[in-house]
């Protein structure tokens, strides 16, 4: 939503206006099914012990109620389609969820890779134009489904949608339309020893996807320009997904529910195109946590209203179950609907993010706090230092700092 951003989403900055948007908002966790389990359970990861792409969200809370539940409980048709819980390929799907679901379309695949570097990463790391028709995309189907939902909606009963459009996710496909313009993309400005002052705990916990980064490089010494159509494909896939919700918003405002109908917009969580030298998420930097996050409330929000107040996606929960007066439970998030009201009042509580058991971030509305489970720190100062090129955990005069923002942590 950056005015001077080459990569356009109209779509987007229409839904914006129409209610609050929260320009520091942050997912709990910078991975889909921890990120996901804790929005829609309304529980973070230090409580359920739910980190990884690979932990069974429902084992570890069988009894927990979805805000899904909640508001079926309530008397709502629960209607959704495309990604809402993590993909897993055993499932991570909750059926009980749902009154109806169309699940997620697998991957439509080119025949091969189409990115110049056949020894690069995999299928699901590829990137270029396809698929030659849009109709044979997970989203269109999505919000096709979404569409129907809204023209066709159920008798007597307000309607719960969920509506999950899965770009700009990797494999970074998107036909050839959403390429249009991205020739202006170019990669994001690096600090090439950035690495040099990162703790142990970072350097443990990054180990893993350090390929991804080295890869691109050897890639592009190779065969230059590839990172550049790596970032442009990024890119066509936001204006890819930018348009699907343009289409699910033309059917909302088609129908009579159009004034009564809450919209929230969210993402799982961020992504790195280079920015500290990393490519991914799986990390507790600025990038990987911070996510679009709007709400329009008729009767509640502003229109066009913006708040600065850093706030973590744990408030979904709270705030829906508050905004439709439905009885409260007990949550690890606060309430935003003060917030919605009053963009600009105090607000204690900063944002809180988890990865890997042990790891924890804590950003407040100057800076990003970053503890691993070795205990060694981060510390970054957004007003001096946006990139989060500088680690000045190490300097005495912010001890004060550090320990104010430890104090948040689970």
């Amino acid at each position: 939503l950056d005015p001077d951003s080459p990569v356009k989403t109209p779509n987007l900055e229409r839904l914006a206006g129409r209610g609050g948007l929260f320009t520091r908002a942050y997912c709990i966790s910078p991975a889909c099914n921890p990120s996901r389990t804790a929005l829609l359970t309304g529980l973070r990861p230090a409580t359920t012990g739910v980190y990884g792409n690979n932990s069974d969200w429902r084992k570890a809370l069988p009894k927990r109620r979805t805000i899904m539940q909640q508001f079926q409980a309530a008397g709502y048709s629960v209607r959704g389609a495309g990604k809402i819980f993590h993909h897993k390929s055993k499932g991570f799907h909750d059926k009980a969820s749902f009154d109806d679901f169309q699940m997620m379309a697998p991957q439509n695949m080119p025949p091969r890779k189409l990115n110049q570097g056949p020894e690069y990463g995999s299928r699901n790391t590829d990137w270029g134009v396809w698929p030659p028709d849009e109709r044979n995309t997970i989203d269109f189907r999505t919000a096709d489904y979404c569409i129907k939902a809204l023209q066709n909606p159920p008798k007597g009963k307000p309607l719960f949608l969920a509506c999950g459009i899965f770009k700009p996710h990797s494999p970074f496909f998107a036909p050839k339309q959403y390429f249009r313009g991205t020739g202006k993309v170019s990669p994001p400005p690096r600090l090439a020893d950035d690495w040099k002052d990162l703790p142990g705990g970072a350097q443990v916990l990054m180990r893993n996807t350090k390929w991804f980064w080295s890869g691109m490089t050897k890639l592009d010494r190779r065969l230059p320009g590839s990172y550049n159509r790596f970032v442009q494909a990024y890119a066509a896939c936001c204006v890819f997904a930018d348009t699907q919700l343009g289409r699910v918003l033309d059917a909302l405002d088609a129908s009579p529910r159009r004034k009564r109908t809450i919209v929230v917009l969210w993402s799982d969580h961020g992504f790195h195109l280079g920015e500290k030298n990393h490519i991914e998420k799986f990390a507790l930097w600025e990038k990987s946590n911070h996510v679009p996050f709007i709400v329009v409330a008729p009767g509640v929000t502003e229109e066009g209203g913006s708040c600065e107040r850093p706030v973590d996606l744990s408030v979904i929960y709270p705030t829906l179950l508050e905004l439709c007066g439905l009885p409260g439970a007990k949550c690890d998030g606060l309430s935003v609907v003060p917030l919605l009201r009053d963009p600009d009042r105090e607000w204690k509580q900063p944002a809180l993010m988890s990865y890997g058991r042990g790891n924890h971030a804590v950003r407040s509305e100057r800076w990003r706090y970053i503890r691993y489970a070795d205990g060694s720190e981060e510390l970054y100062d957004h007003e001096a230092d946006p990139h989060e090129w500088h680690n000045v955990a190490g300097n005495p005069e912010h001890e004060a700092v550090k320990a104010a923002h430890r104090s948040w942590m689970p």
